[in-house]
Formats: C-alpha cells, sequence, structure tokens
C-alpha cells in the first residue's frame, strides 16, 4: 500500500500531472501532421487535460481557503487539515481535530460520513 500524504498536496500533485498529461497528448498529435484532423482531435484533448488541471487548480484553491490550519505537534511547522484526519503536509504525521479519534490508528475511511457514524454509534 502507498504511503499516505496530506490531502491538498495530492490534489495539487494531480492537476500537475494533468497539464504534463495534456502536453504529452498534443506532442503525440505531431505526429499525425499528414492527417490534419487527427492532429486537431489530439491538439483538442490536450488542451482539454490542461483546461481541467486550471479547474482543479481553482477547486483546491478554495477547498484550501477554508482548510483548518494547524500547528503539528511533530515537526512544529504549519500545515492544513481537510477533514477528520489527515497528514502533516511536511513530515506526514497523522493528524486529528476529533478527540474522539486521538490515540486511534490513522484511517482514511474516518473522513467518511458513514464511517463517522458507525464510530459515534458504537
Amino acid at each position: 500500500m502507498k504511503p499516505y500524504k496530506n490531502k491538498i498536496n495530492r490534489i495539487r500533485s494531480f492537476a500537475l500531472s494533468l497539464i504534463f498529461i495534456g502536453v504529452v497528448i498534443m506532442y503525440i498529435g505531431i505526429f499525425f501532421r499528414s492527417n490534419e484532423i487527427v492532429m486537431l482531435i489530439f491538439m483538442f484533448l490536450g488542451v482539454l487535460a490542461i483546461i481541467a488541471s486550471t479547474v482543479v487548480y481553482a477547486w483546491i484553491g478554495t477547498l484550501s481557503t477554508r482548510a483548518v490550519r494547524i500547528k503539528c505537534p511533530n515537526c512544529g511547522k504549519h500545515t492544513k487539515m481537510l477533514g477528520r484526519v489527515d497528514m502533516c503536509g511536511h513530515c506526514r504525521e497523522p493528524l486529528t481535530l476529533d478527540p474522539e479519534l486521538e490515540g486511534k490508528e490513522f484511517d482514511v475511511a474516518y473522513n467518511k460520513s458513514k464511517m463517522s457514524h458507525e464510530e459515534s454509534s458504537k
């Protein structure tokens, strides 16, 4: 299993990969210069990937402004936290603001509302 990363950093990495994917798709279109329709399709798909990246960056930017800013108890740096549990963006320390979850094993499922209802009923 991959190590868990901070949610904001994961979404930003996804948006950055969309930019590179869009450029690669447009570059593939150059190989079809003889068939202009196919080349235009690849160019259009590449531009769509870059536009999608812009939308994702705008979305995570607005989400980041509403995120809770906390000081990591391990490294002492400030990081932004989304949801009930998250990782420090600098040292990957598990973080929570929920007193019920302190001391428990880190699990991403705590962020799902269904899981929180099951945990609170126990």
